[in-house]
C-alpha cells in the first residue's frame, strides 16, 4: 500500500439541540476530516475534533499540522506513514490520530474487523435542569434502551448537588449514574461536591479539576464518596501509572485523539488493566466515522457503557451506511465497513486542501 492522494476537510455539523458541558455549550460539531487513498484505490477515513477550551491543542493549530504532514506521506508506504505520524504524537495527539486513524481504516486493521455481532451499550446525558424535565428526560431514555445516564457538574457545587438528586430519584435504581465536571471546579469546589454525594445508584465521578492539577484531582479522590475517574488528565502511559497510584482513583477514560490512534489506545488500556484500572471509552464530540473505531478498538476492555454517543447529536449523519444503534447500543456486524456520504462533506465543509503528486506534462 502506497499513498497516493490525501484530502483534509473540515466541517461545521449543527446539532439537534444545544449540548452543554461546563467550559461551553456546543451548537455545532467542527470535526477535521482525513481521507487517505492508496494506489490500489482503497481508502481510509480519519477524524479528529479539537474544542476550544478542552486542550492546549488548537483546529488552526491542528489544520496546519495535517497540511504538513500531508504532504510528506505523498508516496510512503502504509507502514512509512504510521512511524513518521506516530513520532509526532506527542506533540499533536488529535491531529496526529486524526491521521493514524485514516491509515488504521486504510490497511483494515484488524482491531475493526467484527466476526461476530457485538452490541457496545451507550450512556446518554441526562440534560433536564428540573424536577418535571428530568423525569420526562429519564423516562423517554429508558424507552430508548439506555440503562447509564451521564450528570454533567462542574458549575455551582448546591445547584449541582440538587440537580443529581433529582436524577437519582427519577432512576429509582434502575439504571447506573455517572457524573462529569469536564474540570469545572477548583480544589475546594471538587471535594465539597464529592464529599457531599449520596453515592446511591453513581457509579463514579469524571475530571473534578483540570487536567494538570494532580493535587486537586487527588484531593478530590480522597474525599469522594464514589470511586473517581481522570480523563483529561489521561494522555500517556507516565498518566495512567500516576493516576492508579492515586487512592480513590479508580477508573481512567481514554478516547483515541487523546491517546494517538488505535494502537496506542490497545496498548492504554491493555496497562490501565495491569494497574488495576477499569476504562471508559469514548468520545461525545465525535462523528460515527470516530465512535465507530472506538466501539470496535473497546471490544474485550469495556466492560461499563461506552462514551462514544457524540454521533447521535448532530443533525446529520456523516456515513452513508449509518452506524447501527438500536436499544441503547451500537450494534457491530460481521461485515459491516463505513462508508463516509460525500453530499454530506459537501453541503457541510467548510475548508479543504488535496494532496496528490504534481502531474509531469
Amino acid at each position: 500500500m502506497v499513498i497516493q492522494e490525501i484530502a483534509l476537510r473540515q466541517l461545521k455539523l449543527p446539532l439537534t439541540k444545544p449540548y452543554r458541558v461546563s467550559f461551553r455549550t456546543y451548537t455545532e460539531f467542527e470535526p477535521i476530516i482525513v481521507e487517505v487513498r492508496d494506489t490500489d484505490g482503497n481508502t481510509g477515513w480519519g477524524e479528529a475534533y479539537i474544542p476550544a477550551g478542552s486542550t492546549a491543542e488548537t483546529a488552526d493549530g491542528a489544520w496546519e499540522f495535517c497540511r504538513t504532514v500531508a504532504a510528506r506521506l505523498l508516496g510512503k508506504t502504509v507502514a512509512q506513514a504510521k512511524s513518521l505520524v506516530d513520532g509526532e504524537v506527542d506533540s499533536a495527539p488529535f491531529a496526529s490520530c486524526a491521521i493514524l486513524t485514516a491509515l488504521a481504516v486504510l490497511e483494515r486493521h484488524p482491531a475493526l474487523e467484527v466476526k461476530a455481532e457485538t452490541r457496545i451499550p451507550l450512556l446518554v446525558p441526562i440534560a433536564g435542569a428540573n424536577q418535571a424535565d428530568i423525569e420526562a428526560e429519564v423516562e423517554a431514555r429508558f424507552a430508548q434502551g439506555y440503562r447509564t445516564f451521564k450528570g454533567k457538574v462542574g458549575w455551582q457545587v448546591d445547584d449541582d448537588l440538587a440537580r443529581i438528586a433529582l436524577i437519582q430519584a427519577a432512576a429509582r435504581g434502575r439504571a447506573r449514574i455517572t457524573l462529569d465536571a469536564n474540570r469545572g471546579y477548583d480544589e475546594a469546589q471538587g471535594c465539597r461536591f464529592a464529599s457531599s454525594l449520596n453515592p446511591d445508584g453513581i457509579d463514579l465521578f469524571e475530571q473534578p479539576c483540570e487536567a494538570d492539577e494532580w493535587a486537586a484531582n487527588t484531593a478530590v479522590a480522597k474525599v469522594s464518596t464514589v470511586p473517581l475517574m481522570l480523563d483529561e488528565s489521561i494522555r500517556t502511559d507516565a498518566d495512567i501509572n500516576r493516576a492508579a497510584g492515586i487512592d480513590g482513583v479508580k477508573l481512567v477514560k481514554l478516547k483515541l485523539k487523546r491517546v494517538g490512534g488505535v494502537e496506542r489506545a490497545i496498548r492504554a488500556m491493555t496497562l490501565a488493566r495491569s494497574r488495576g484500572l477499569d476504562i471508559c471509552l469514548g468520545d461525545g464530540v465525535a462523528t460515527e466515522l470516530m465512535c465507530w473505531v472506538e466501539a470496535c478498538v473497546s471490544r474485550g476492555f469495556l466492560t461499563r457503557a461506552g462514551d462514544m454517543n457524540g454521533f447521535l447529536k448532530p443533525k446529520v449523519r456523516l456515513l452513508a451506511n449509518p452506524l447501527p444503534f438500536e436499544d441503547g447500543c451500537i450494534v457491530l456486524r460481521p461485515g459491516y465497513w463505513p462508508e463516509v456520504d460525500r453530499a454530506v462533506l459537501s453541503a457541510h465543509e467548510t475548508r479543504s486542501e488535496r494532496f496528490a503528486p504534481v502531474a509531469v506534462a
